[in-house]
């Protein structure tokens, strides 16, 4: 899916995810299940997330969860700052929202903290 403007997917994997996503680093990630939909190899998101400070650790976060959070895959990217993360989760959340995705993730995407003058791109909140 290349709305999403991330590299992967990637196995979802403590040793993969250590080895490759950069540490001390703000950015997004998509977590969802890789296989084969209606004939072809497709990669079905289920959870947009990101990460203001550590991206490494924040996607770590998510191994070990209870179905149904079993994620087999992840896609991710690297951002500048807080503030980039924030408005790329927006998008991303609201592109697979139309896309028809079932996020997990139901709730829109809170601001970084102490900016709450940031704005989502798409829906203004």
């Amino acid at each position: 899916m290349t709305l999403l403007d991330m590299d992967g997917p990637y196995p979802f994997d403590e040793k993969f995810i250590e080895a490759n996503v950069p540490k001390n680093t703000a950015g997004n990630y998509a977590l969802g299940i890789f296989g084969s939909i209606d004939g072809r190899e497709d990669f079905a998101i289920q959870y947009v997330g990101r990460s203001d400070t550590d991206l490494n650790r924040r996607i770590k976060d998510h191994i070990g969860q209870p179905a149904p959070l079993s994620f087999t895959h992840f896609k991710f990217s690297t951002a500048k700052n807080a503030a980039e993360a924030y408005r790329k989760e927006c998008v991303n959340y609201h592109d697979c929202m139309e896309k028809g995705y079932r996020l997990y993730n139901e709730i829109h995407p809170d601001k970084p903290d102490g900016q709450l003058h940031l704005n989502c791109p798409r829906c203004g909140i």
